[in-house]
């Protein structure tokens, strides 16, 4: 399976806002599931549950073309 993005929303927040919430989505951006996951404990664990290989943001705007950005879960 397809690696998979644990991002956290929302996008674009301006700095020290909160994290309300986390997604899975491939790299083109299309969401793996339509659940909003509370702790990227949880998104992560749905991720491995459906055979994907997640990985975790590094830093807080993401670029998914930049693997520095990126680790695995």
């Amino acid at each position: 399976m397809p690696n998979v993005y644990v991002e956290p929303e929302p996008k674009g927040r301006p700095e020290g806002s909160a994290i309300t919430h986390y997604v899975l989505e491939y790299a083109h951006g299309a969401r793996v599931t339509h659940i909003d996951y509370p702790t990227q404990a949880q998104a992560v664990s749905e991720a491995k549950s459906l055979g994907h290989k997640p990985l975790i943001a590094r830093v807080r705007n993401t670029d998914k073309g930049n693997p520095d950005h990126w680790r695995p879960a």
